[in-house]
C-alpha cells in the first residue's frame, strides 16, 4: 500500500470504504476500495470476488476500470480509475436543470456500457444513479458490479432480490427468477427519465406494492393478454385495473418526441417487449449524436 498516498475518504461502497488516492510513482489519481476481510474464515466477500472477476473481463470506456488488486492478511484493496462524482451527486449539483445534449450524451454512454456488458454475457442487476460514475471529461461509466452475474445457455434461475426498488422491473417485483438483459434496460429507462428531470425519480415507491402501483398507474395494469404468463409469476397479485395513462410529455417535459418514444420502449412491463441496449442505441433519439460522431 506504500505505492498509494490516500488523499481523502469519498464514500462507502457495497462492501468497503472508498478513498481518493495518488500513485506515488506516477502521480495518477485513483480510487481505492478497501475491503475488510472477515475473521471467521469467510475470507473475501463473495460480492467483492464477483466484482473482481467480472471487471477483469470488462474493458470499455463506459465501464469503470479496475487497475489492480492489492491483498494482505486482513484486508484487500481494489484500485480503480478515479471519477470525480456519481450521477446522484451530479443531480445534486446541477441546480434542477440538465441541458438536452448532456441528457442525450449520458444516456448514450449508459447504453454503450450496458450493451458491451450484455455482449460479454454480464447482467449488471443494480443500475442506479449512485452506481454510474462521471469523470471531469463528462464520461459516464458503469460501476459497482457486486450484484452482477454472467448468463448464457443453459438458462439459470437467478435471485429476485436484486436491483434497488425504484429501478426494479415489474417482472422481478413479481418474483421472476428467469430474466434476461432487459432487467437492465428497464433500469436504464428509469434513469433516462431521471436524468431528463434533473434528478426527479420516475417511480419512487415506498415498498414493492407501492412500486408496482406507481408503475401500473402510468403503464396500465398488465393482463394475460398484454403480458402472457404474468399471472404465473411467483409473487403475482391482482392490482386494480388501471388504464394505460403514460402522458410522457407531462412526465418528462424536457424530452423531445423521439426521447419520449425511446423511454416508452424501455419501460414496458412485459420484459419480452423491452428494447435491448443494442437496439436502443439505434433509436432515432440518437440520430443527431451519431451523425456528429461520423462527421
Amino acid at each position: 500500500m506504500h505505492k498509494y498516498e490516500k488523499i481523502e475518504k469519498i464514500g462507502e461502497g457495497t462492501y468497503g470504504t472508498v478513498f481518493k488516492a495518488k500513485n506515488r510513482e506516477t502521480g495518477e489519481v485513483v480510487a481505492l476500495k478497501r475491503v475488510q476481510l472477515d475473521d471467521d474464515d469467510e475470507g473475501v466477500p463473495s460480492s467483492a470476488l464477483r466484482e473482481i472477476c467480472i471487471l477483469k473481463e470488462l474493458k470499455h470506456r463506459n465501464v469503470v476500470r479496475l487497475h489492480d488488486v492489492l491483498h494482505s492478511e486482513r484486508k484487500m484493496t481494489l484500485v480503480f480509475e478515479y471519477c470525480e462524482q456519481d450521477l446522484k451527486k451530479y443531480f445534486d449539483s446541477c441546480g434542477g436543470d440538465i441541458d438536452d445534449a448532456t441528457v442525450q450524451s449520458f444516456m448514450y454512454q449508459l447504453l454503450k456500457g450496458l450493451g458491451f456488458c450484455h455482449q460479454q454475457n454480464i447482467l449488471h442487476r443494480d443500475l442506479k444513479p449512485q452506481n454510474l460514475l462521471i469523470n471531469k471529461n463528462g464520461e459516464l461509466k458503469l460501476a459497482d458490479f457486486g450484484l452482477a452475474r454472467s448468463f448464457g445457455i443453459p438458462v439459470r434461475c437467478y435471485s429476485a432480490e436484486v436491483v434497488t426498488l425504484w429501478y426494479r422491473p415489474p417482472d422481478v417485483l413479481f418474483g421472476a427468477k428467469l430474466y434476461t438483459t432487459t432487467i437492465d434496460t428497464w433500469s436504464a429507462g428509469c434513469i433516462f427519465a431521471e436524468i431528463s428531470n434533473a434528478g426527479v425519480p420516475l417511480f419512487p415507491g415506498n415498498d414493492v406494492d407501492d412500486q408496482l402501483k406507481r408503475i401500473f398507474k402510468v403503464l396500465g395494469t398488465p393482463s394475460e393478454r398484454t403480458w402472457p404468463g404474468v399471472s404465473k409469476l411467483p409473487d403475482y397479485k391482482i392490482f386494480p385495473n388501471y388504464p394505460a395513462n403514460a402522458n410522457w410529455p407531462h412526465i418528462v417535459p424536457k424530452l423531445n418526441t423521439s426521447g419520449h418514444d425511446l423511454l416508452r420502449c424501455l419501460v414496458i412491463s412485459n420484459p419480452t417487449e423491452r428494447l435491448t441496449a443494442e437496439a436502443a442505441l439505434q433509436h432515432a433519439y440518437f440520430n443527431d449524436l451519431m451523425s456528429s460522431k461520423s462527421s
